[in-house]
């Protein structure tokens, strides 16, 4: 993305950021080089092929990135793969409304939304089912995020 989070990383870790877009990546350079930032690395990659080597990451955090991939299963997939064994995989994301008649809306307008580059109506038990994630915990986040913690148990589950 453009690094709005970047900042808010402890300045003591190393953060490797990634996107698709060389745009939005130019943006978080501007946004860390104004604010001072200098622990994160920022590369050009697909979340779903990522070009790191397996158990690579203490931590892999995808905030609001799961309803904008076309394949959200295969990024999870990739973030578990890169994830080393005891560390933590996070998501945060909007997921499909457990209420059923907030389903049906969001149900309703996922073509609307689908054009503008964001998927309303992703179902978290099927994603975590499709994706094979054993999640440690999965709360909501004010009224509409839901964040899903996983810990990468050894190098072949999560």
């Amino acid at each position: 993305g453009t690094g709005i989070n970047a900042a808010l990383y402890p300045s003591d870790v190393s953060v490797t950021g990634i996107d698709v877009s060389q745009e939005m990546l130019d943006k978080a350079s501007r946004r860390l080089a104004s604010r001072g930032v200098r622990n994160v690395l920022l590369m050009q990659m697909d979340a779903a092929k990522l070009d790191f080597p397996d158990n690579s990451f203490d931590l892999v955090y995808a905030p609001f990135v799961i309803s904008v991939v076309p394949d959200p299963v295969a990024v999870a997939k990739e973030m578990k793969r890169v994830c080393r064994p005891g560390g933590h995989f996070v998501i945060l994301n909007h997921f499909l409304s457990a209420n059923r008649v907030l389903a049906r809306l969001e149900r309703l307008i996922s073509p609307i939304t689908i054009h503008a580059g964001f998927k309303s109506d992703v179902d978290l038990p099927a994603f975590l089912a499709q994706a094979e994630l054993d999640h440690v915990s999965i709360e909501k986040v004010a009224m509409y995020w839901t964040l899903i913690l996983c810990e990468k148990r050894d190098s072949v589950e999560c």
